[in-house]
């Protein structure tokens, strides 16, 4: 079959609700396909960063986000066909429920989200004319299935349920009870998985554990999903379904950033502790001219020779934080570093006075970071309160939190961004700024560029 250039083979693999194994098919497949010798694109639906690192790990390609509320509804089309350069299919792994948007992932701040769907499984599916496989766990149900299947079908007419998924099936009579109810409809059953408990990604406080933490068992997970997929599943009819998606009218996203400080060197946080970011941050921080260099805080005990300037996203370093204590010359390089910062959430607690009792950088003087009963997340339509390396007041972001920490004080004197009626929030100290909120930043390019000549 030959596929129209625009014509990226794609599918989005959603389900009624968490839960129900989206990312063990999602991941599966990506592997399965993988195996099989194709150049797979892997994406992720929502603003999470544990999942794209499972479907990193299963094709050797950069998981991505696409997400309308992060980046705008006009730059999922791009930055889809962006990241699905190259690639013979592309498997796009949706969040919660196959409606459940924005509002359901807390929405907050100014601004608004739109209909109840924005930035949903669905939402996104559309904006990609993807064809949808709905992953349904069948573990306390028979022909009733069927019901839940013809419900997702009909609710949206403008989403093409192209297959169905069976989940956590007991036995051979439950899986022909099954199947035959759902092709009654007139949809196939693309697979039927049995239960295999022993394949279960281990959870931790904010999700599922990160590959870059569990290395060799991760990648053991990862073969295991895609020879469960490659033994349940029809991959030839997936993939079927996948090359029907038409072509796609948008162009590939355009960085569009001038190179006005070639050759700076910025020095990005990563390993084990700091294992959350977007992809195309560190494209943007390239375009506009930065050479970008990784180090990892626990075990580097120098800055990357010539580093201009440092930017540390997300991850978990309260279960680092006695090994990050414990990098003395680091710690203090970090604190006397005196050049542009820009740090979100686990970076915000590694520059902190201290975290847990355990002494951090102490860039930002006088302020603790501790563990908390309750999780925090939530998009978040954010204000910029002052300048700062990357933004002007005034400026307006779309971002989302993701922690169980919090800080004391919640903000500095001059504190980086306003989301809610609950005061300001996050630290603008000199040339630092660390909050609690990440951002995407194909949604706010001029970021990069903004941080890339503070470093000049």
């Amino acid at each position: 079959m030959t596929v129209p250039r625009d014509a990226v083979p794609r599918v989005v693999v959603a389900a009624p609700a968490s839960g129900s194994g989206k990312t063990t098919v999602a991941t599966g497949l990506m592997a399965a396909f993988a195996a099989r010798g194709l150049r797979v694109s892997p994406h992720k639906v929502g603003p999470d960063y544990i999942d794209p690192g499972y479907h990193a790990l299963a094709t050797g390609r950069p998981g991505r986000n696409l997400d309308p509320w992060l980046t705008s509804e006009d730059l999922v089309a791009p930055l889809f066909r962006h990241g699905a350069d190259g690639s013979d299919v592309a498997v796009i792994e949706g969040v919660m429920g196959m409606y459940d948007g924005a509002s359901g992932i807390g929405a907050g701040g100014s601004g608004g989200s739109g209909s109840g769907d924005f930035a949903s499984t669905a939402h996104v599916a559309t904006l990609l004319d993807a064809p949808v496989i709905l992953v349904v766990d069948a573990a306390a149900a028979g022909r009733s299935v069927a019901a839940t299947v013809h419900g997702f079908r009909s609710y949206d007419e403008g989403v093409r349920l192209g297959g169905v998924i069976l989940n956590r099936i007991g036995s051979d009579g439950h899986e022909l009870l099954c199947r035959e109810a759902v092709e009654e409809l007139g949809i196939p059953v693309l697979g039927a998985l049995r239960r295999h408990d022993d394949i279960a990604k281990p959870s931790r406080h904010l999700g599922l554990v990160p590959v870059a933490e569990r290395s060799a068992e991760a990648v053991a997970t990862v073969e295991r999903l895609g020879a469960l997929i490659a033994e349940s599943c029809d991959l030839d009819a997936v993939l079927a379904l996948a090359r029907s998606a038409p072509a796609l009218p948008a162009r590939p996203w355009a960085l569009g950033l001038e190179a006005t400080a070639p050759g700076v060197r910025v020095a990005v946080a990563g390993g084990s502790a700091f294992t959350f970011g977007y992809a195309e941050n560190e494209e943007l921080l390239a375009a506009a001219g930065a050479e970008v260099v990784r180090f990892d805080p626990l075990r580097d005990e120098r800055l990357p020779e010539g580093t201009a300037g440092i930017v540390i996203g997300g991850g978990f370093p309260e279960v680092y934080a006695a090994e990050l204590s414990a990098n003395e010359p680091l710690r203090k390089e970090v604190a006397a570093f005196g050049g542009p910062i820009y740090a979100e959430c686990a970076g915000l607690l590694y520059l902190a006075r201290e975290l847990d009792g355990e002494p951090m950088c102490g860039v930002l003087a006088g302020v603790t970071a501790t563990m908390a009963e309750r999780l925090t997340l939530g998009y978040r339509a954010a204000v910029a309160v002052s300048d700062s390396v990357v933004s002007r007041a005034g400026e307006r972001v779309h971002g989302h939190e993701f922690h169980r920490t919090v800080t004391d004080p919640a903000h500095g004197t001059t504190a980086a961004w306003q989301w809610s009626t609950d005061g300001p929030a996050g630290f603008v100290q000199g040339r630092c700024v660390a909050s609690y909120l990440h951002l995407h930043w194909a949604g706010s390019p001029g970021f990069a560029q903004r941080f890339v000549e503070a470093c000049r």
